[in-house]
């Protein structure tokens, strides 16, 4: 491939094609995971994870050099979906406002799940998913996110609040009543 000019291809005898293959393989499933979690639809995911992939290929040199390259990977996956909400919520914003969703009535505690999680605004929800589900540490979440911990500590209480105002009490969707 010719040099483009951004210092991205690698150097001649380097494989990063091959690397960044492997690499791709192996973390395809937990990077579509996290996205669907983030999202809550199956297309956005797999858009959001081969947008992921696309930019880590873009710069495999720099993020093959990371330490942790899957650490790497989820945070370009998580700014990605940020700023993929922040565009569609600034476009929404300038047309109008959308309906609120209807709660589930006897659904799957899943569905129920993934509806709550869709409540929340999109940076409350990569703290929830981030903290919680991938359980990464405070202090990981808020290097992710580019904040400070107590952000994190407090959106995520907050989150958690509106999520079980939402879901109500946690027997009702275990006891299948």
């Amino acid at each position: 491939m010719p040099d483009n000019g951004r210092g991205s291809e690698a150097p001649e005898g380097f494989p990063a094609p091959a690397s960044f293959e492997i690499f791709a393989q192996a973390s395809q499933r937990r990077l579509y995971r996290t996205a669907y979690l983030l999202c809550g639809d199956t297309d956005t995911a797999r858009d959001l994870t081969q947008t992921t992939l696309a930019k880590l290929f873009q710069h495999w040199r720099r993020a093959s050099a990371a330490d942790h390259i899957d650490a790497y990977a989820r945070t370009v996956l998580t700014r990605t979906y940020l700023a993929e909400r922040r565009r569609r919520l600034q476009d929404l914003l300038a047309h109008s406002r959308p309906a609120p969703r209807p709660a589930p009535d006897h659904a799957d505690l899943r569905v129920t799940l993934l509806s709550a999680l869709a409540d929340l605004p999109p940076r409350a929800r990569a703290m929830v998913v981030l903290r919680y589900w991938e359980d990464q540490s405070v202090e990981s979440v808020a290097e992710l996110l580019n904040c400070s911990e107590s952000t994190v500590k407090s959106q995520c209480s907050r989150s958690l609040a509106r999520l079980r105002a939402r879901l109500g009490e946690a027997h009702i969707y275990t006891t299948g009543s």
